[in-house]
């Protein structure tokens, strides 16, 4: 589960912009704070049950962490099935860990690149320098969701681990070609 405050600020977008990137890379699925912060128990049952919780804030004010603490929900770490997806290929992710937003807020983009299409939608304003791309990748959470074993959940990982390297590889041709 990934929960992004995305506040009415270019940091909040911003850190909108990192969950749905982080639910397309196969960290988690992302949802709705704003669901939790209106009390509504269905959203609250579901912060409380899941084993992973990614929360990226998007201002200083701490605002996500606020509205999980007063519904008595406690963040967790990343999807294991990403963890495992990425070290079949020699990538230890395990210790990676949400980071707020104004830890990286200081480095100027050149470019950003969406992954999905909401990221798209949504992508927040940026300086002039800074290039926005878009591809879109599917949800492997959401894949997997509906798979009968954990076989066919991690095929889903995998596949989708596999495109964004193909995409990853390509990468510098298509920004030498946009430029």
């Amino acid at each position: 589960m990934i929960l992004a405050c995305s506040g009415g600020s270019n940091v909040g977008q911003l850190s909108n912009q990192a969950g749905v990137e982080l639910t397309q890379e196969g960290f988690g699925k992302i949802f709705c704070l704003a669901g939790i912060g209106g009390k509504l128990q269905g959203f609250i049952q579901s912060a409380k049950d899941v084993p992973q919780m990614v929360v990226i804030d998007g201002c200083e004010l701490g605002c996500a962490k606020a509205t999980l603490e007063q519904a008595g929900v406690e963040p967790h770490g990343i999807d294991p099935r990403a963890v495992k997806a990425m070290a079949e290929v020699g990538i230890d992710i395990s210790q990676h860990r949400s980071k707020d937003v104004s830890e990286v807020e200081q480095i100027g983009l050149d470019y950003v690149v969406t992954v999905c299409d909401r990221a798209h939608e949504s992508c927040p304003f940026f300086p002039a320098k800074t290039k926005v791309m878009h591809v879109g990748f599917d949800d492997p959470p959401k894949l997997a969701a509906g798979s009968s074993s954990e076989e066919e959940n991690l095929a889903h990982y995998r596949r989708v681990r596999d495109e964004i390297r193909v995409f990853v590889e390509k990468l510098p041709e298509a920004v030498m070609s946009d430029e």
